[in-house]
């Protein structure tokens, strides 16, 4: 589970804009023409349009991929009852979720009442702007009325995840892990400790995919839900066992075959684990604490199936593997609820897909060489880019199978293209190589500790698992500032190079005198420069005391090269360094170079150049395929540029014949495919989506990607430098402290790949 502390929180949700979403047009608005069509008087049409015929507010209005997430904030997970307004940061925050899993707009709606005639009466109030509504963090029992209501007047899908989506998620894995333990689902005997929401649709959800009702005993915080109680409301009397002789977890769940927890942390122990019936399922789902921990659940049997909430122990069960998807498929077919028959699609499909062999971007993320179903692997992982096409199609197929769609998709292979291709890739680059920094953290050095940012990166990094820092500089300073800003640097070497050992700057500058001593530097020099943080720092990493360097921050690009390009050197094979950008954007990463290194390269060196790019984009685990960029196309104008460039191509083409790569070509054909395809269908680049730029010269990169960062709203992320035996990163002068981090992540993913 990541750390974070709350004045990172705060920032988190404050700086820059504040709150988490916001509305951006999809029409032009820029003459006075566009206002006039946008609005008054234009907009009277499609109006009358919908007043003659309603459906026809899907096709003009953006209804059909907008959901409410709409709470009263009386029950959010780990704060109970705070009120409407203080939920507000978690309903964003499905928003969120639901943007960037499935593309699915969001208003968050918060309403301030407990009354349930008055919050079903306001949700009916606005539903026509909706097409579809999910209910959030409501308390039980009330929660259970709104949705029966509110499904019965509404035609448009609904549904409160927290009854329905860890019901979903966990009976997928239950599918899965009963399957391992070689039992039968009408066989197994079922404790669920727990009685909210959460376990009333849980239980049914089981009883939907074989359990039978009279093997599930349940508990709330009283003991066994039995029928020899008489304070049960009617949804805990569904499930009244009709043995009144026990009334304890430890006495329900001797003999059981699953433990589900939906209740408080460290209420189950190793005993009570350990007199449950063998190949048992312990699904210990309290956030953010489990029941029991899956070490000791582990630790207590070695035929156990575990899974948590927890992101960082294997079969998290996480209700992001499945609302996005459910009211993506419900939305396609505007279908006028969501019902047992597509929630049951949609469970079934979740644990299909476990058994399918997992994507190598997957297995990259989180460390493994090759994760496939069995007692860890019982659930997808949520960076999973099939759940969408997966589940959304699953669902949409019910739906329709059932009666409630309005729409009937035909072609499905051409909806799960359509899936497929809605996101994009935006930032689910950065999250699969941040988590698999996370599986193998190493040492990285940073020469100028002594900066706030710097501080607070590392702070980040060490926290949430990604790095080992060492800190470079002055102690004190370094104290201070931590000490002002509330930085923890616990856990963390410090060095200053000016005061540290002196036999350990006398060997390091040894080391370099022995490099450079005929390149006219004397021994004293060389025990002098390690007073240097750069040229100390980048000693640690040729030494093998750190993993990787981060640099740059405070100095400009060139001075943190040099002390690395003397100590620790070129690749093989490699006559300069080179670096890349990372540009983030909706429709996936593009890869620019070179943008900071090289003034006016060869056309064997913009070879090298295009070989160092593709070799470090294939470590991303994404194909290369690359645009050598000029101001003609094939030989369309003449001059330095484009003869260099179509040099560097035919050099590229013989000696490396699997890459693909093509040029010269300007950069509107590089990445409009249809143009190249029908001006120029000889090119090795069509009908492949490039993702890789090289520039002709630093000048064209360097101003290509500042405009594509401010101008396209790309995010930024690099400079990668290319080319050297060991991982040294530079920043951009002044780079933010997310800028950082995210250089971190690549500096230790590029360390894993150097080990």
């Amino acid at each position: 589970m990541a750390k974070f502390r709350r004045e990172d929180a705060l920032d988190y949700h404050s700086q820059g804009r504040p709150g988490k979403i916001e509305v951006i047009p999809t029409k032009p608005y820029s003459t006075q023409r566009d206002l006039t069509l946008a609005y008054s008087p234009g907009v009277a049409e499609p109006c009358l349009e919908i007043e003659k015929n309603p459906e026809d507010a899907y096709k003009y209005t953006a209804k059909g991929n907008l959901v409410a997430v709409i709470s009263n904030g009386t029950a959010v997970l780990g704060l109970g009852d705070i009120g409407a307004l203080a939920s507000k940061p978690v309903m964003e925050g499905k928003g969120l979720l639901f943007k960037i899993f499935a593309d699915i707009d969001v208003f968050d709606i918060e309403i301030d009442t407990k009354n349930i005639d008055e919050f079903v009466q306001t949700v009916k109030n606005i539903a026509p702007t909706f097409g579809g509504i999910n209910l959030e963090d409501i308390k039980a029992p009330e929660c259970f009325e709104i949705e029966r209501r509110l499904k019965e007047e509404l035609d448009i899908p609904l549904m409160h995840d927290d009854q329905h989506g860890t019901a979903i998620i966990s009976a997928a894995g239950l599918i899965n892990a009963i399957e391992l333990s070689g039992k039968k689902m009408s066989d197994v005997k079922l404790v669920i400790n727990g009685a909210g929401a959460s376990a009333n649709s849980c239980a049914k959800m089981y009883i939907a995919v074989g359990v039978k009702k009279e093997n599930i005993t349940m508990l709330d915080s009283k003991g066994v839900i039995h029928v020899g109680r008489t304070d049960l409301d009617q949804y805990k009397q569904f499930f009244a066992s009709t043995n009144t002789k026990i009334n304890t977890l430890q006495e329900a769940i001797k003999g059981a075959d699953v433990f589900v927890g939906l209740s408080k942390g460290n209420i189950l122990n190793q005993d009570m684990v350990r007199s449950m019936n063998k190949n048992c399922v312990v699904f210990a789902l309290a956030n953010p604490t489990p029941e029991i921990s899956y070490e000791e659940a582990i630790a207590a049997r070695p035929d156990i199936i575990v899974a948590t909430g927890r992101s960082d122990n294997p079969n998290q069960v996480n209700n992001v593997l499945g609302f996005p998807f459910i009211f993506r498929g419900a939305l396609d077919v505007r279908a006028n609820t969501i019902n047992e028959e597509m929630k049951l699609a949609a469970t079934r499909a979740i644990a299909e897909l476990t058994k399918e062999p997992v994507p190598d971007y997957v297995n990259l993320a989180y460390g493994s060489k090759n994760l496939s179903f069995g007692p860890d692997y019982i659930i997808p992982k949520p960076i999973d880019n099939r759940l969408i096409s997966a589940v959304s199609s699953a669902v949409a197929k019910a739906a329709i199978d059932s009666g409630v769609a309005k729409y009937k998709i035909t072609d499905w292979e051409a909806y799960k293209t359509s899936l497929e291709n809605r996101l994009g890739k935006d930032n689910k680059l950065m999250r699969s190589l941040a988590n698999k920094a996370k599986n193998n953290p190493k040492r990285v050095v940073f020469t100028e500790a002594d900066t706030y940012k710097i501080l607070k990166a590392a702070q980040l990094v060490r926290d949430e698992g990604i790095a080992k820092p060492i800190l470079l500089g002055n102690k004190d300073k370094i104290n201070t500032i931590a000490a002002e800003n509330s930085i923890d640097l616990s856990d963390m070497a410090i060095i200053d190079p000016i005061f540290e050992d002196e036999s350990k700057r006398k060997e390091f500058g040894d080391l370099l005198w022995q490099k450079r001593q005929r390149r006219g530097l004397t021994q004293y020099d060389a025990i002098k420069l390690m007073r240097d943080r750069n040229y100390y720092g980048a000693m640690m990493v040729e030494t093998g005391m750190a993993d990787a360097m981060i640099s740059g921050l405070t100095r400009k690009y060139g001075q943190p090269i040099k002390p690395a390009l003397e100590i620790i050197g070129v690749q093989k094979g490699i006559s300069k360094v080179a670096g890349l950008y990372m540009m983030v954007t909706k429709k996936g990463p593009y890869f620019f170079a070179d943008t900071t290194m090289n003034a006016n390269p060869t056309a064997e060196e913009l070879a090298d150049i295009a070989v160092l790019t593709a070799n470090t984009v294939a470590q991303y685990n994404i194909k290369p395929r690359i645009a050598m960029l000029s101001y003609s196309n094939f030989g369309s104008s003449e001059g330095e540029v484009p003869s260099k460039v179509a040099k560097a191509v035919q050099l590229l083409h013989k000696n490396y014949p699997g890459l693909i790569v093509d040029g010269d070509v300007q950069a509107n054909f590089a990445v409009n495919n249809s143009l190249l395809k029908e001006q120029f269908p000889f090119s090795t680049l069509v009908d492949k989506d490039v993702n890789t730029f090289i520039f002709p010269n630093l000048a064209a990169g360097n101003i290509a990607y500042k405009l594509m960062q401010e101008l396209g709203g790309a995010e930024a992320i690099g400079p990668v430098l290319m080319g050297l035996n060991k991982p040294v990163h530079v920043l951009q002068l002044g780079s933010s402290v997310r800028e950082i981090v995210n250089m971190v992540i690549i500096s230790v993913v590029d360390a894993q790949n150097n080990k």
